[in-house]
């Protein structure tokens, strides 16, 4: 435990140190960082309670009341008494203070673009990723944190096999064939793409892979819709219909008249995702495989 506490005492100094540094365009005007945090959280709402806002920023009463009167001499605030409780006041920037905000605003974001042009475009994902893991771990997540949809990367192609393998071990008990089959799709969708009419879609959440579909060649006429996934964790975002939703367009954009799919019928949530989708289930037959009876179903629609 020793050898952990000093690790993340060592990264609290880094990370300090490195704030700091990021603070560099803020401490070349005439306000404090502490002077630039009241700023951003009286810029990000129409007014706020003095007692609030002190909770906000964890700052002692006395040091905040001599910043918001300075802020208030120089007409940046005005303080009104709130409309619930004549004997609290709320605060609130004035049209100076905005501009005042907005010009902090864009060197810190300066600092920030600094900062993140000295890492290429995979370390960038990875850093947001590990930002967001920390805030996870410590109980500051943003409950429902945005997504993009991206072509894979190196490197996907190798987390589609292995998440798929590890979530249906996990959810369904399905055994190493599931997987082996499921690398069997990604090698041959490599080894014989046609880009004109063959896509994969990674999505990403907070610089990490949360989700995956792709769009195959059946023949000249039809569509395969295959790998979709979804990350327990960033379930109930939209990122399935999403998937579902993109690859259809792709289909009809490249030519199809029809798409197919392969499912279980054991994957009620996916099951939902492809009849809000307009497919509609055209045969399901029985067999054994990935160690279990199944239930496997064909689904189809026109484009």
């Amino acid at each position: 435990m020793g050898d952990r506490v000093a690790a993340v005492r060592a990264f609290n100094r880094f990370y300090t140190r490195t704030i700091g540094v990021l603070g560099e365009g803020v401490q070349k005007t005439r306000y404090s960082l502490t002077e630039a945090r009241v700023f951003f959280e009286l810029a990000h709402t129409d007014a706020v309670e003095v007692v609030d806002l002190r909770r906000a920023l964890d700052l002692d009463a006395g040091y905040l009341s001599r910043i918001l009167a300075r802020f208030e001499r120089d007409g940046y605030v005005v303080r009104e008494k709130s409309p619930t409780d004549a004997r609290k006041q709320v605060i609130r920037l004035t049209a100076a203070g905005r501009r005042v905000f907005a010009m902090l605003d864009e060197r810190s974001n300066a600092d920030m673009r600094t900062l993140l042009d000295r890492l290429g475009e995979a370390e960038q994902r990875r850093l947001l990723g590990a930002m967001a893991s920390i805030r996870e771990l410590l109980g500051d997540a943003e409950p429902h944190p945005a997504y993009v949809l991206r072509p894979p990367l190196p490197g996907d192609l190798g987390w589609v096999v292995q998440r798929h393998g590890a979530i249906y071990a996990r959810e369904y008990d399905w055994d190493e064939g599931f997987e082996a089959m499921v690398a069997r799709i990604v090698a041959d969708y490599v080894a014989g793409r046609d880009p004109h009419r063959e896509a994969a879609w990674i999505a990403e959440v907070d610089g990490r892979p949360a989700g995956s579909v792709f769009c195959v060649r059946k023949d000249d006429e039809t569509a395969q819709l295959r790998l979709l996934l979804v990350e327990p964790e960033a379930r109930g975002m939209g990122i399935g219909g999403r998937l579902v939703d993109e690859c259809v367009r792709y289909a009809r954009r490249a030519g199809y008249r029809r798409m197919i799919l392969w499912t279980n019928a054991a994957l009620a949530d996916a099951r939902r995702l492809y009849q809000r989708a307009g497919f509609r289930l055209t045969e399901q037959e029985k067999g054994r495989d990935f160690g279990h009876d199944q239930v496997f179903q064909y689904w189809e629609r026109e484009l």
